[in-house]
């Protein structure tokens, strides 16, 4: 590909001497797990995203299960999930004994939709997920209203907003807690998986370093049926040296998503992504919509440019959910997005010059459809 989809390779050599001094450190430690590597990441993320608490995870998934798991969530109780996210969403209450009950986004933001939400809580509703989907938050104030009122707790899946913002303030600040994934190809990205909770909750806090550490505070001493679940050493002094070069890197990715606003402006067919006034995205992906996706990807693959679709199949049509019955059909506007999005080459080390051959690109393909 002349135009990748996403240059890991590149954005890591751009930190290359930082990252391998953050990895002879951990190397001469002799400490690898649950170290002060980890304590110090904890401290920088939990500041930055504007929270008191960071709590390192093995990965995204569990931080949004183990967060589910210390409130208490299991079986019997519902947990409200988009109808069009990455399963892993879903996951999290499944592996809670709950089940995921799908609610439909806004159209034109792809977020979950408020109204939609209220309307789905039932007397077993227990927790609401909101998925900042594409690096974009989801509505939260209305969100977090519906909780207050219902008495429901909130946890963000902030797995592709690092940095993002809504009204201001940061993702990871914005709900009773938050669960990010730190993934290679996120906007935050380890070298392996990672993954990381923040909160302002302190007893909450407490609960979950006990929880991802077989439930104990103190080595041998095991206060509840805990997981191993631990960002190590080596993966928390990576991120601790790319986290101050994100805010520059996200800087880079919304120059490259007004670009494409521009560019592809106008193309017959082609839906490009609606930014509230409120929110603040990170663009973790530019995800357009079309009713020929897969014949605009093919175009775009035979013209040398990359691109990939987040996400081909809505969660409730997967094998892993027939259990629930729900059968095509049932979330139209999830599965509409599901069958046309197409996510365009986008990342911090991506030239505008790419950006325009890009568009240009989608405006000549679409055109011959």
């Amino acid at each position: 590909m002349s135009i990748p989809f996403l240059d890991l390779k590149a954005i890591n050599l751009e930190q290359e001497d930082a990252i391998e001094q953050a990895m002879r450190r951990v190397l001469r430690s002799g400490w690898y797990v649950l170290g002060k590597e980890v304590e110090a990441f904890e401290q920088a993320y939990a500041a930055w995203c504007g929270t008191r608490h960071a709590i390192g995870v093995a990965n995204g998934l569990d931080a949004i299960f183990l967060v589910l798991k210390a409130w208490g969530v299991g079986p019997g109780d519902e947990v409200i999930v988009p109808s069009n996210t990455y399963i892993a969403t879903w996951l999290a209450a499944s592996h809670c004994g709950a089940t995921p009950v799908p609610v439909e986004p806004v159209v034109g933001t792809y977020n979950l939709d408020p109204a939609r939400v209220e309307a789905a809580i039932t007397a077993r509703t227990r927790a609401i997920v909101p998925v900042h989907l594409y690096g974009q938050c989801a509505d939260m104030a209305p969100l977090m209203d519906i909780a207050r009122r219902q008495g429901l707790k909130v946890v963000e899946d902030g797995a592709q907003a690092h940095g993002a913002r809504y009204r201001g303030r940061r993702a990871g600040a914005l709900g009773h807690a938050a669960a990010f994934s730190f993934y290679p190809g996120k906007n935050l990205g380890a070298l392996g998986d990672g993954g990381a909770i923040t909160t302002d909750d302190d007893a909450l806090a407490r609960q979950l370093r006990a929880l991802r550490n077989y439930g104990s505070q103190k080595k041998y001493h095991n206060e509840s049926i805990g997981f191993n679940s631990r960002l190590d050493e080596l993966q928390a002094a990576i991120l601790s040296a790319k986290l101050p070069v994100l805010d520059d890197q996200n800087a880079r990715r919304r120059a490259l998503a007004a670009i494409y606003d521009a560019e592809l402006a106008g193309i017959p067919g082609l839906v490009l992504p609606v930014v509230p006034e409120w929110a603040e995205p990170v663009w973790h992906l530019y995800v357009v919509r079309h009713a020929q996706r897969d014949a605009l990807a093919k175009g775009l693959a035979e013209a040398g440019i990359g691109t990939l679709v987040h996400y081909p199949i809505a969660p409730h049509l997967q094998p892993a959910y027939a259990d629930l019955g729900m059968t095509e059909g049932r979330f139209p506007i999830a599965e509409t997005i599901h069958r046309e999005v197409l996510s365009l080459p986008m990342g911090p080390t991506m030239t505008a010059a790419q950006a325009v051959e890009v568009a240009q690109a989608v405006r000549r393909i679409a055109a011959a459809l």
